[in-house]
């Protein structure tokens, strides 16, 4: 018996059109029924160009339609929480794009709200479905590094290493701007999900590309989020972590995750600045040996591969939040992994500011 499709609306154009889009439409059971865009010039035209039947410019209007069961939210982060407050109030499922919002009592509320309406409300924290990283998890599961000495991790890219790249919301601080949010909001929720949680942490957080130029007057404006962030994790194990993150590195090393136990070492890396999915290679050494490369099972293989490597991780989050809607149950990583990676996030800003170690209430 083949079950109905769920249709979905597509709010945010930007990575929506890019990865949301062409991601419902390969997946079997999901259908794009509705695209928002604050302009509904724009929202029709992008209809059009997806063959998508309805176009609105009020989140209202979209939650008003019939048709529209689930919606996923990829606005820039200040937008989230008035976004996905309406749609689950209307009862809604919701897929988030990260950070979950802007600051931790945001997230909180449309986590409760959530709970409230019983809807599958899902993260779209996407490293948690790449095989290499599936592969990883098991091996901590099978304590292949024994208790673990040191974790070290580099996020390093150059995405914004142009100084003339425009001035956007990614400038300011007050509407999520910032690698802390856009990378290290990923790098939360895996260290949760890999190690466990935080017992304490403290930050660095730096400018160093102080001003951009306006997209339309092309006057430069200031820049007040951060582009680099030297962060320092306890967990309640006891491990040290060592974080390093930029957005502003030419030829950087890439994104690498490295554990050091007392029985081996795991080290996963992607060094590609084009495609931060694809690349990914996990190597291990147990007892000292040299490092080699460990074989990801078939089992854990995307089913297809696409251009954009983005696009293959992002159809398992549609699959699990399907499987979700279906069992009319939440799945991890839920709103609760989202509540968990905006307070780290809104401790990381204090300690920096305070320039102090701050305690993660457990």
């Amino acid at each position: 018996m083949s079950q109905a499709s769920i249709g979905v609306a597509v709010v945010g154009t930007g990575f929506g059109q890019k990865i949301h889009i062409p991601g419902f439409k390969a997946h079997h059971r999901t259908k794009v029924v509705a695209v928002y865009h604050r302009d509904l010039n724009q929202a029709q035209a992008i209809a059009e160009r997806h063959g998508i039947p309805h176009a609105c410019d009020t989140i209202e209007a979209i939650i008003a339609l019939p048709q529209v069961q689930a919606v996923s939210i990829s606005t820039p982060p200040f937008a989230h929480h008035a976004m996905a407050t309406a749609v689950l109030k209307a009862g809604k499922h919701l897929l988030l794009e990260k950070p979950t919002a802007l600051n931790v009592q945001e997230a909180r509320q449309l986590h409760g709200l959530a709970q409230q309406h019983q809807v599958t409300a899902i993260m779209d924290f996407e490293f948690r479905f790449i095989p290499a990283w599936q592969r990883l998890a098991e091996l901590l599961k099978e304590n292949y590094v024994g208790q673990k000495r040191l974790i070290k991790i580099d996020w390093i890219a150059g995405s914004r290493a142009n100084p003339e790249r425009a001035w956007n919301w990614y400038a300011r601080q007050d509407q999520g701007g910032g690698a802390l949010g856009s990378i290290g909001s990923h790098m939360f929720d895996y260290v949760d999900w890999l190690f466990g949680p935080v017992k304490r942490l403290s930050a660095n957080l730096s400018t160093t590309i102080t001003q951009r130029p306006d997209p339309v007057s092309g006057e430069y404006k200031p820049v007040d989020s951060d582009d680099t962030c030297s962060i320092t994790l306890e967990l309640v194990d006891g491990t040290p972590v060592q974080v390093t993150l930029s957005a502003v590195t030419l030829a950087g090393r890439g994104h690498w995750v490295e554990i050091y136990g007392e029985r081996g070492t795991l080290i996963l890396g992607n060094a590609s600045q084009k495609d931060y999915i694809h690349g990914f290679i996990l190597s291990g050494s147990q007892a000292g040996e040299p490092l080699t490369e460990l074989d990801i099972p078939k089992r854990l293989a995307f089913p297809k591969l696409y251009d954009d490597g983005r696009l293959a991780p992002f159809i398992r989050v549609v699959d699990h939040w399907v499987a979700g809607i279906d069992n009319q149950q939440t799945l991890v990583p839920s709103l609760a992994q989202g509540v968990y990676s905006q307070l780290l996030m809104d401790l990381t800003h204090q300690a920096h500011n305070q320039q102090t170690w701050v305690a993660v209430p457990q």
